[in-house]
């Protein structure tokens, strides 16, 4: 599992059974995506007695590049009356992954319909040294880009996994990335990021 994962837990006893069963699901979810770069697990007991429904809600927040937020929640009062924990745990994956499946199959189209337009991407390689990298868009494409590309002279913010948007041109070694715009780093929350605003892609460079 390579996402960095957070769970918490209150009014329910933490244990390694519970553990074990988020991080299975998380591996579950990086099947369907990638490119997940951060994911929250609350799992919580709202009521010791419930008239009907489960105790537990559970509630499981995924953060996609370049801007996607997912959360999805297993609420009290609703499914078999007293579902243990677990049970409330693979409910809330469950609905966090048809989101996510839907998210994918959005993204892959955007790419397909618009293959000269603005699209999204994440870093997947990167030489700071050689002054290039590249990108990897949500088909698995990977696309080279150089420095000079990077709007706002950020190259030096990118990091693996940086959510991106760019525009892309086609040269004599295959496609290129003319334009880079940062929308959000690994770990860096959306309300820290600016709204992209790339224009018209630039020249290429040498």
């Amino acid at each position: 599992m390579q996402v960095p994962l957070n769970i918490s837990y209150r009014d329910v006893p933490k244990t390694d059974a519970l553990d074990a069963l988020v991080q299975e699901k998380v591996g579950k979810l990086e099947r369907v995506c990638d490119h997940i770069s951060s994911c929250h697990v609350a799992i919580e007991k709202t009521h010791k007695h419930p008239k009907r429904g489960s105790p537990y809600r559970v509630r499981v927040d995924l953060t996609v590049p370049p801007g996607h937020e997912i959360a999805a929640t297993e609420n009290p009062h609703e499914g078999t009356q007293y579902e243990p924990v677990d049970t409330a745990i693979r409910r809330a994956f469950d609905a966090a992954r048809r989101q996510l499946v839907e998210l994918n199959e959005r993204q892959h189209n955007q790419v397909k319909s618009h293959p000269n337009q603005q699209m999204a991407a994440v870093v997947s390689q990167l030489f700071p040294d050689e002054g290039y990298g590249f990108l990897k868009t949500f088909e698995g494409q990977e696309i080279y880009f150089h420095r000079n590309s990077v709007l706002h002279n950020d190259f030096a913010r990118l990091d693996l996994g940086t959510g991106v948007q760019f525009f892309a041109e086609a040269g004599e070694q295959g496609l290129y990335a003319t334009t880079v715009q940062i929308v959000n780093k690994p770990g860096e929350s959306l309300s820290q990021v600016d709204e992209p605003e790339i224009k018209q892609p630039i020249g290429w460079y040498q």
